[in-house]
């Protein structure tokens, strides 16, 4: 092994507790060159405890789902505030994906598992940086707003099963990214942010891809624990997930990353 490999795991917890949102996107992205230059070993053992909860700068203020006030629907604040919830989004998705790559290291995963979730997660910290770069030219910036903490209650809810993080977070949480990104694209373009709606085209086409491959690891645990995908994901849902899987949906987007109508059509 070269004295230059070092654990993948480490990595990931370090960008898990980076409480600076721009350097924690930056941090993603350097782990994700380096693992591409072979300059971590998925293999190595690290036998630190691995934290519960992300780091997080001291703005902006988290609050309960029920206590968030309302965001504004039109005008330079709406705008501000929907680029402001989009960034919390994403500044999440890169710790739900990094949490992933540390959590469960007695799940042992191919090469290729780790990869793609290095992959997904550097694209989660290009659409935080996409976002915080727009809400700067906007006269404003990441942490000006409060925002709900509810997001990471998938990964207390799941901490101890990887397939059903899998089917909650990826397949259940993204996928509805799908459903509703077109609506905003369109509404930005009418009011003359193509801008901020260019923004949003990166992130629906990045996302497809990230629910891809959401739905083959999880199809790949399945089948490795000969169950059924569509009743495995069916049973995580109705016990991790809180509250209904809604309509409209986005068929086409859903089908072409590989979630089937008849995995997410099913009585609670």
């Amino acid at each position: 092994m070269s004295a230059i490999q070092v654990s993948l795991r480490e990595q990931a917890r370090n960008v898990l507790l980076c409480e600076n949102a721009e350097k924690k996107a930056q941090c993603a992205f350097d782990v994700f060159t380096s693992h591409q230059k072979g300059e971590h070993n998925t293999s190595l053992l690290d036998t630190e405890g691995w934290p519960e909860r992300p780091g997080r700068p001291e703005k902006p203020e988290l609050l309960d789902p029920r206590d968030m006030p309302k965001r504004r629907s039109g005008g330079h604040a709406g705008r501000i505030g929907l680029l402001h919830a989009l960034a919390h989004i994403e500044l999440n998705a890169i710790d739900l994906a990094f949490d992933l790559l540390g959590r469960y290291e007695n799940t042992p995963m191919p090469e290729e598992f780790y990869f793609d979730w290095l992959r997904v997660g550097a694209e989660e910290a290009k659409h935080f940086m996409l976002l915080q770069g727009r809400l700067k030219s906007l006269g404003s910036s990441y942490g000006a707003l409060p925002a709900h903490d509810g997001l990471w209650e998938a990964a207390l809810n799941t901490a101890h099963n990887l397939a059903a993080r899998l089917a909650v977070v990826p397949m259940v949480l993204e996928a509805r990214g799908l459903d509703v990104t077109p609506q905003m694209i369109e509404k930005l373009t009418k009011n003359g942010d193509k801008e901020s709606a260019d923004i949003l085209e990166v992130i629906y086409e990045d996302e497809k891809t990230h629910v891809a491959i959401g739905s083959k690891w999880f199809s790949y645990l399945c089948q490795k624990q000969n169950k059924d995908p569509q009743t495995q994901y069916q049973n995580y849902v109705q016990t991790y997930f809180r509250g209904d899987i809604k309509p409209p949906f986005n068929k086409p987007a859903r089908d072409e990353a590989g979630l089937p109508e008849e995995f997410y059509i099913f009585a609670r």
